[in-house]
């Protein structure tokens, strides 16, 4: 090894080492909030995050200014895992029946990912000017996938039309028959697609 090679090469310093423990800890602190509300914590406090994520409560607010903070950074998370799911079916130019059955799958995927996590900020929302309009925006990315893929038949159809396709195809819908209604997620989803089919005035099997 050359005598003349620079002795800080790939080194890290103390402040490298600060940077990489606050990323870590920040990290850690995200995921231990969703694994609580995947456990079925729908409120989960700040010292269950933290003892959760093996580090003080003082570390959790060091990172995040207040648990709508901390909300946040699980949402940036699960809207880019979850989002892309919403990809799949909004062409409005195939058979009646192949869109309503995409769409019905499609939502049972999406649905099924982001359920725990959008029961937990239900229950947070009306105290959370964050959590109200990330629900606003959602429903109404929902809502512009159902108006792109029904186009022709909204075009025909009553004004209350959308109104009727955007509640059949909403996760309120959803969460009912999966929650109170204690069905399978098949099942549901085919609920769902037969539902779409008989206010479209589609085919249905007998």
């Amino acid at each position: 090894m050359s005598s003349d090679a620079d002795p800080n090469t790939n080194v890290a310093g103390p402040e490298d080492g600060r940077v990489l423990r606050g990323a870590r800890n920040r990290r850690v602190i995200v995921e231990a909030l969703l694994e609580l509300i995947r456990e079925g914590e729908m409120q989960p406090t700040a010292e269950q995050v933290a003892k959760r994520a093996g580090v003080g409560t003082r570390t959790v607010f060091r990172h995040f200014d207040d648990m709508e903070g901390l909300y946040a950074e699980m949402d940036a998370r699960i809207a880019a895992e979850a989002l892309p799911l919403l990809q799949s079916s909004r062409a409005s130019d195939g058979p009646l029946g192949e869109r309503v059955q995409n769409l019905a799958r499609e939502r049972a995927r999406l649905f099924e990912r982001i359920a725990p996590f959008k029961r937990s900020g239900n229950i947070q929302r009306p105290r959370s000017t964050f959590l109200q309009e990330r629900h606003a925006e959602f429903a109404r990315r929902l809502r512009a996938d159902v108006a792109s893929i029904f186009a022709p038949e909204l075009q025909q159809g009553s004004e209350s039309l959308l109104e009727v396709l955007d509640l059949l195809a909403s996760f309120e819908a959803w969460d009912r028959l999966r929650s109170d209604q204690r069905l399978g997620r098949e099942r549901a989803a085919r609920v769902i697609e037969e539902g779409l089919l008989a206010v479209l005035g589609g085919p249905q099997e007998g």
